[in-house]
């Protein structure tokens, strides 16, 4: 693992560096992105970027220098970094230090750029419905925020279950996200997500999949589509296109034709560009 904070590459990225009065530890106050990387070379990095300003902005953070951030990702995939198959960029921007509380006080953001070898995602996996929500209408709702609390509840209780994601209704009903992921699925043959009307992320994934492959944006009720999908998917960064086998007691085919078609089309568009 690589790390660079502010400017600097760290000698030792398990060490202490960061304030303990920064804002993004101490009430969630930030923002970030995870970037795929291959062979060294981020994946979908302008998108992602774009993104984290959006994110800063909703937020109320002050927009981050992406000139400076670019020079961090460049430091941390310097020197070894080609050898990995894939990897995870994780960028960060908080508000950060500043007084205890929830006020903040002036201080200088603090930007984190880190990095290390990941292992592909498996092919298929499973999913669990949790009993709670996500609030649509909330001041954080689509943002990329380091508020993280929430998922690292839901997927507990999912692994307590033999899933490995979580899946997340809205205050609605409405079928809305994963944990860490957007959701795709098929009815009547039909490929359907989530709008982002919904609450869910503008996921970098989601949104090409949605370019490439057609999908439909449509909210529908979580209980209804647990029965009805004749197919489901995960994307992600880190995912890519992940067929789901099982939805809480129900097997699904894994992957089915749409799934299996839009795992080509991913890998064939991936090809193309690292930029898309």
């Amino acid at each position: 693992m690589r790390a660079w904070l502010n400017g600097d590459l760290l000698p030792d990225p398990t060490a202490g560096a960061l304030a303990v009065t920064d804002h993004g530890f101490t009430v969630g106050d930030g923002v970030f992105e995870a970037v795929k990387t291959m062979s060294g070379t981020p994946f979908a990095l302008t998108r992602h970027l774009a993104r984290l300003e959006r994110s800063a902005a909703g937020l109320g953070l002050p927009a981050p220098d992406l000139d400076h951030v670019r020079r961090g990702v460049q430091a941390v995939l310097a020197d070894g970094a080609e050898a990995d198959p894939i990897g995870r960029l994780r960028l960060t921007w908080t508000a950060g230090p500043h007084p205890m509380g929830s006020g903040r006080g002036g201080g200088p953001p603090t930007l984190v750029v880190a990095y290390s070898a990941i292992e592909h995602a498996p092919a298929a996996t499973t999913v669990v419905t949790v009993p709670w929500t996500r609030n649509e209408h909330g001041a954080t709702a689509g943002l990329k925020t380091t508020s993280y609390a929430e998922n690292v509840i839901a997927l507990a209780h999912a692994h307590e279950r033999g899933g490995s994601e979580a899946l997340f209704a809205n205050t609605a009903g409405h079928l809305c996200e994963g944990t860490g992921s957007n959701v795709f699925y098929v009815v009547d043959g039909e490929l359907r997500t989530p709008s982002l009307a919904s609450g869910c992320l503008a996921g970098i994934t989601r949104e090409l999949v949605v370019e490439w492959c057609g999908a439909r944006e449509v909210d529908e009720p979580l209980a209804e589509l647990r029965e009805r999908a004749s197919e489901v998917f995960l994307v992600s960064t880190t995912r890519d296109v992940q067929a789901v086998s099982r939805w809480d007691e129900r097997d699904l085919p894994a992957p089915g034709p749409v799934t299996e078609a839009c795992a080509r089309t991913w890998a064939a568009r991936e090809a193309e560009t690292m930029d898309p």
